[in-house]
């Protein structure tokens, strides 16, 4: 399982060796972002291997697992200002794709979706019901899509039905009993989809890692999108990095007695690191000024990755 890492983890000693001059890490992490440029740098640094994945960000709406490699000035196929929150539906696109394992596109598709739901929930308690309906509309509309037909390879009920209920509560901003009750329907079919994925995992924990690890070089490329001319200018991009970020934290913290016994230090080092990439979403609506710029999101999370990769 370590060698899925193999290549992210190249680009994270990268990053992290450079990260004393955030002007040059901001343009040489562009650079390594673009997909042709990332592969050219890990086949210098490495023997050809099997295929791992890429730095990248999880094309939410895409097909087979697709994950989309950004460049710094990278666009998307159509922009997300739609609707009542200010997205629409263009999902996370990109240049260049690989596949991930079908266990891990699934965990990931899975853990997205509770990243939405959980920046949203934020939202909805601080009565931001415009700005959380962005958060439960795109299960749908972006990841639920790919995941419909093998719901039953992980003993899922389908429950598409139940997430547009949940949009249509916080459109309606109905809080109360209806919003919980909308809340927990989708939230007990994705403990379904996390004990059929259990039961097809000989180690949990590690996959748990890598699952998390995946969720936040997704965080990465949101929070990249979010910034425009040194400005947070899509608050949703912020947001759906902080939902990203504070989900593969849960994910880790859930698996925390194990990954403890294996390595207590690296242990430790993820969760220093976690506490210093969250200072970079201070709160659920963004600041006008991002505190971190995407160089030094970039670089915790890539610390991240090199202490994790002893956990796994």
């Amino acid at each position: 399982m370590k060698t899925k890492t193999k290549i992210w983890l190249g680009v994270g000693a990268f990053v992290v060796a450079g990260s004393g001059a955030a002007g040059a890490l901001d343009t040489r992490a562009a650079t390594l972002l673009d997909g042709t440029a990332l592969a050219t740098a890990n086949r210098d640094a490495n023997p050809p291997r099997a295929a791992g994945p890429v730095l990248a960000q999880h094309r939410h709406g895409g097909e087979g697992g697709e994950r989309v490699a950004r460049a710094s000035k990278g666009t998307k196929a159509k922009s997300r200002q739609g609707g009542e929150g200010g997205e629409g539906e263009a999902g996370e696109a990109g240049a260049a794709a690989t596949k991930l394992a079908p266990d891990l596109d699934f965990a990931v598709r899975i853990a997205q979706i509770r990243g939405h739901l959980l920046v949203g929930d934020e939202l909805v308690k601080h009565g931001q019901w415009n700005a959380a309906y962005p958060h439960f509309r795109h299960p749908t509309e972006e990841l639920y899509g790919p995941i419909r037909g093998k719901l039953k390879d992980y003993k899922t009920p389908p429950f598409e039905a139940a997430l547009k209920v949940l949009a249509n509560v916080v459109k309606s901003k109905r809080a109360g009993d209806d919003y919980d009750r909308a809340l927990k329907a989708v939230n007990d079919a994705l403990d379904a989809a996390d004990r059929g994925l259990k039961d097809r995992q000989a180690n949990w924990d590690a996959f748990t890692v890598e699952t998390a690890l995946e969720v936040l070089k997704s965080a990465t490329g949101e929070y990249q999108e979010a910034i425009v001319k040194g400005r947070i200018a899509k608050p949703v991009e912020y947001q759906d990095a902080r939902g990203f970020v504070w989900q593969a934290e849960r994910m880790i913290d859930a698996v925390a007695p194990t990954l403890e016994k294996k390595d207590a230090d690296a242990l430790n080092q993820v969760r220093g690191v976690f506490a210093d990439l969250k200072k970079a979403w201070p709160a659920p609506m963004p600041p006008t000024a991002p505190v971190k710029d995407y160089g030094a999101v970039l670089g915790d999370v890539s610390r991240i990755e090199l202490a994790a990769g002893k956990l796994m």
